[in-house]
C-alpha cells in the first residue's frame, strides 16, 4: 500500500498532513511514529489528518498525533495553520475562513490576503484541575495578577512557572537569556514533573519589550522544537497575566516570528487568543507501508 502525503511547515514546526475526507485511514501509533521518524520515514514532529467533520457547524475534524510517541494530542496552533493552507490548496473548501473540530475544541482559521493564517485558539484555561496540575501542598508567589508556582528539579533547583492551557498545558518560566539558557537540561524536568498527570509542555519566555518577546519550546514528547505555536499563545497570555506584556505581541522563535493577540484590557479573560502566522507546503510525495 502506498501512502500520499503533504509535507509542511509553519515557522519550522514541520508536519506530515493527510487526507482522510475520501476513505479512512489505517492510523495507529505505529504508523504514525514511522512518518515521524527522520530517518526511516518521513520527518515530522506531529501528523496533521484531514477527515470529514462530525458536527454541522463545522467543516472538518482536525487530528493530530505526535511524530515521536505516536499518540494522538489536543492541539497543535502551527498545525492548524498549515492545515487551513491544506484544505485551501488541496481544493477542499473554496473559502478562506475555516471552522474545525479538535479532539476537545473548535477552532476558526483564516487565511490572509499575504498568506499568513490567523487561528482563533479559543480563551485560555486557568482552572488547575482543566490542565491538569496538582499545586496542593505549593505557595504560589504572586506576581502581577498572576501566580508563578515553585517545582522542585533535579540538584536543589526551583523553576518557578505559570500554568495555563490552550486546550494542551503549559508550563512559562521566564529566564534573562533565552539563547543561553539549558533548555535541553530543564525542560524535560518541567516537561516530565509529577505535578502535571498528562505532562506538560515547558515554555522558556524572554521579555524583550512589552511588545515583543523570545520563546523556547520544549514539548511533550518531540522535546525541543523551532516553534510552538500554542506555547507562543501560553507564554503572551501569561506574560500579559504577570503584567509584563500588552494586548499584541511579537513572539519570536527559532522557526520565525508569530504575532499573538489576546484582548483582555478590553474583553477580560474570557478573550480569545489570535495568533498568526506563516504556513508552507515543503513538497509532496507516497510512502510505501
Amino acid at each position: 500500500m502506498k501512502l500520499r502525503f503533504t509535507k509542511m511547515q509553519g515557522a519550522g514546526n514541520d508536519f506530515v498532513v493527510l487526507d482522510a475526507t475520501r476513505s479512512p485511514l489505517p492510523l495507529d501509533a505505529a504508523l504514525c511514529r514511522r512518518l515521524g521518524d527522520r530517518r526511516f520515514g518521513v520527518g515530522a514532529d506531529q501528523i496533521l489528518v484531514v477527515e470529514p467533520a462530525q458536527s454541522a457547524d463545522v467543516d472538518f475534524r482536525y487530528r493530530i498525533f505526535n511524530g515521536a510517541s505516536g499518540e494522538e494530542v489536543e492541539h497543535c496552533g502551527n498545525g492548524a495553520r498549515c492545515f487551513v493552507r491544506y484544505v485551501r490548496d488541496h481544493g477542499l473548501i473554496d473559502r478562506d475562513v475555516v471552522r474545525v473540530e479538535t479532539m476537545n475544541n473548535r477552532l476558526e482559521l483564516r487565511l490572509q490576503p499575504d498568506g499568513r493564517v490567523t487561528v482563533d485558539m479559543n480563551a485560555p484555561i486557568f482552572e488547575h484541575a482543566r490542565l491538569p496540575f496538582d499545586g496542593s501542598g505549593l505557595k504560589a508567589r504572586a506576581e502581577g495578577g498572576f501566580e508563578l508556582w515553585p517545582l522542585a528539579l533535579a540538584e536543589g533547583r526551583t523553576a518557578e512557572v505559570a500554568v495555563v492551557s490552550m486546550g494542551n498545558p503549559h508550563a512559562v518560566q521566564r529566564v534573562d537569556d533565552v539563547n543561553a539558557f539549558d533548555v535541553a537540561g530543564i525542560g524535560p524536568q518541567v516537561e516530565s514533573h509529577p505535578r502535571f498527570a498528562r505532562r506538560v509542555n515547558a515554555g522558556f519566555l524572554q521579555v524583550m519589550s512589552r511588545h515583543e518577546v523570545m520563546l523556547r519550546v520544549y514539548e511533550r514528547d518531540a522535546g525541543e522544537t523551532l516553534a510552538c505555536g500554542t506555547g507562543a499563545c501560553a507564554a503572551v497570555v501569561a506574560g500579559n497575566r504577570l503584567g509584563l506584556l500588552d494586548d499584541v505581541v511579537d513572539v519570536h522563535t527559532r522557526g520565525g516570528l508569530l504575532t499573538i493577540e489576546w484582548p483582555r484590557s478590553t474583553q477580560g479573560l474570557q478573550a480569545h487568543v489570535l495568533m498568526t502566522g506563516p504556513a508552507e507546503t515543503v513538497f509532496e510525495g507516497e510512502i510505501s507501508l
